[in-house]
């Protein structure tokens, strides 16, 4: 199993939903600044930033940047 994105790609994150949050977020632009290991659960994450935001997520929350 490869990792669809690579280092310093722009991706857009989708939020996963409300989660007790009135409204769903908005997709933000990230920069891909780590490919992590694949978990035992067999999804591909990624460490991605934006700013001073920097979080971990795994790969059906992203897509590519138009």
């Amino acid at each position: 199993m490869s990792h669809a994105y690579q280092l310093n790609d722009e991706v857009l994150h989708r939020g996963q939903g409300p989660q007790g949050r009135v409204q769903v977020e908005t997709p933000k632009i990230y920069t891909i600044v780590q490919c992590m290991p694949v978990e035992s659960d067999g999804r591909l994450r990624y460490r991605i930033k934006s700013d001073k935001i920097e979080r971990v997520v795994t790969e059906d929350e992203l897509s590519y940047c138009q």
